[in-house]
C-alpha cells in the first residue's frame, strides 16, 4: 500500500506511490497515484501467469473497518495510516470459481487466450454438452419453420391475385 519504504514523500506531497498486496503471490505491486484498478489488476494478472486463482479487484482494508473496493473505473489511493491495498481472488467469493462461472458464462470464459503460443489453453476450450445440443436443435428448427412459413407465404402472395378475381367473379 503506501509504505514509502525507500522513496518518502513529504508530508506535504502525496506518495509517491502505491503498494497493492497480492494474497496470490505474497508481493506487494507498485503502481502510481492515481492509477485505475482495472489497470493494476491486469497487470497483477499478468504478472501472475498461469497462477490460479485470479484477481478479481483491489480494495483498501484496516483492522476493525469495513473494506472500501476499487471498481475498474477507480483510481487507486492511499487512505492513510493503517491502510492498506489489497488484491481479492476469485476464491474468497464462494460459487465464483471459474469452473462455476463457466457453467453461468461459458461463451465469456471460453475466449481466452495463452499468451506464450497465442493458441486456445486446454480449460478455455468450449465443451459441446447436451444443453449445447438442444440449442442448436432448437437454432435448426427455427430456421427450417422459417422458410417453411416464407414458402407458404410466397405461395400465397404469387396466387393474390387469382384469389382476388375468383372472389370478384363469384360475387358478381
Amino acid at each position: 500500500m503506501a509504505n514509502n519504504s525507500s522513496l518518502e514523500a513529504s508530508p506535504s506531497q502525496p506518495p509517491l506511490f502505491l503498494e497493492v498486496f497480492c494474497e496470490v503471490s505474497g508481493k506487494e505491486y507498485r503502481f502510481t497515484s492515481g492509477t485505475k484498478a482495472k489497470f493494476a489488476v491486469s497487470v497483477i494478472n499478468k504478472k501472475l501467469g498461469s497462477l490460479k486463482p485470479r484477481v478479481v479487484f483491489i480494495e483498501a482494508v484496516k483492522d476493525g473497518e469495513e473494506p472500501i473496493s476499487f471498481g475498474d473505473d477507480a483510481c487507486l489511493v492511499n487512505y492513510g495510516h493503517g491502510w492498506k491495498l489489497k488484491t481479492v481472488v476469485d476464491s474468497d467469493f464462494p460459487g465464483t470459481e471459474k469452473n462455476n462461472l463457466q457453467q453461468h458464462f461459458p461463451s465469456v470464459i471460453s475466449m481466452g487466450f495463452d499468451s506464450k503460443d497465442s493458441k486456445y489453453t486446454k480449460d478455455s476450450r468450449p465443451e459441446i454438452g447436451d444443453q449445447s445440443l438442444k440449442y442448436i436443435g432448437r437454432i435448426f428448427f427455427a430456421f427450417v419453420l422459417m422458410f417453411i412459413l416464407g414458402g407458404l407465404f410466397t405461395v400465397a402472395l404469387e396466387n393474390l391475385p387469382r384469389l382476388i378475381l375468383l372472389f370478384k367473379n363469384s360475387s358478381m
